[in-house]
């Protein structure tokens, strides 16, 4: 005999979990609550209503197939289905049984993936780049003058050291890098360097090439 406590306790629980998921994913995902032992009102409860049914709605045909057969799937999940105005949707399916092994209840979500569709083309359009960038790297982002710390910084690492152990030649050679990039046209650049290196700023002119010494 059916424990009708038992499933009273089970759809009770389920009615949180449909109220929970529906307000998380609102309103792109309807999220509905069958009773399979009632297949003929099996709908109980809906939660951001996008398919038109109704409290009281009959079981739907994968209902019905958890009805008749005990062994089908407990769980389905991203399956293609269609809402009724043709809406493309994507499914998942979740049957709940009692402790005698029958399904007792279904959550069901559907998520109107027409609406995301139409989001992803406009998001496509909105980041495409149709003309070549100038030959430049350019970047929208305000250049600092703590750059050129990370610039030696990462100029040591390549060469197993730190900023305070490169030999004359690598720091001359730094220098010519942080010129070309334009870093060195920084204000307090000069004095990043010297801390960096930890020399006087003095020193620093001796590092620089000879056409951007002052």
């Amino acid at each position: 005999m059916p424990n009708l406590q038992e499933n009273q306790l089970l759809l009770r629980e389920a009615r949180k979990i449909v109220d929970a998921l529906g307000q998380t994913f609102a309103p792109l995902v309807e999220v509905v609550l069958h009773d399979l032992t009632r297949p003929e009102h099996a709908v109980v409860a809906i939660a951001n209503n996008l398919s038109g049914r109704e409290v009281g709605d009959a079981a739907t045909e994968l209902g019905l197939a958890r009805i008749t057969n005990p062994d089908f799937p407990e769980v389905i999940q991203n399956y293609a289905n269609r809402f009724p105005d043709g809406r493309p949707a994507k499914s998942t399916s979740i049957g709940l049984k009692n402790s005698d092994g029958e399904f007792v209840a279904a959550i069901c979500l559907n998520m109107d993936v027409s609406m995301l569709g139409a989001m992803t083309a406009g998001l496509g359009q909105l980041i495409r780049t149709d003309t070549p960038a100038p030959a430049v790297n350019e970047s929208l982002a305000p250049r600092r003058v703590e750059e050129v710390r990370t610039v030696l910084e990462r100029y040591a690492a390549a060469r197993n050291t730190t900023p305070m152990g490169l030999n004359l030649d690598q720091r001359r050679d730094a220098m010519r890098e942080l010129a070309a990039s334009g870093l060195l046209d920084l204000r307090r650049a000069l004095s990043e360097v010297a801390q960096t290196l930890g020399v006087a700023r003095s020193t620093v002119y001796t590092y620089l090439p000879q056409e951007d010494r002052p």
